[in-house]
């Protein structure tokens, strides 16, 4: 009986270090998502994080091409990380929704947030701070 129990201890503290370690990757791979964001927002002019089928995020791409801007985009539903990189992004602004335009550093919004940026003058004003 005691041999049994010992054993059962073994594989009690075997699993616990099993679901440690995977524990660990999970947050390995959060920071990694994370700091994918943040990297790709701060070194880039114009950073948009977007879904290919999406209209929403091509009119944000075509508003950035009538202004003869070149962001840098994200295309989350290409990437096997996408859905980790969203989940940065709800992180970071609260929403998982695309398009996610930022322009030097600063978070614009969606497409809709955009636009209204544009008509107000406040995104050219941001674009030619840079």
């Amino acid at each position: 009986m005691q041999r049994l129990e010992a054993s059962l201890v073994t594989v009690a503290v075997v699993l616990v270090f099993l679901l440690l370690g995977e524990g660990s990757k999970e947050v390995e791979a959060s920071n990694s998502a994370s700091a994918f964001v943040q990297n790709a927002i701060y070194s880039n002019k114009i950073a948009i994080f977007s879904k290919s089928y999406c209209p929403y995020c091509l009119r944000a791409k075509r508003i950035f091409g009538e202004l003869n801007e070149k962001p840098f985009v994200v295309e989350l539903d290409l990437r096997d990380d996408g859905f980790q990189l969203q989940s940065a992004l709800l992180d970071l602004v609260g929403r998982r929704t695309v398009p996610q335009v930022f322009v030097n550093g600063k978070h614009i919004g969606g497409s809709d947030d955009l636009r209204a940026a544009v008509d107000s003058g406040q995104l050219q004003k941001l674009l030619a701070t840079s």
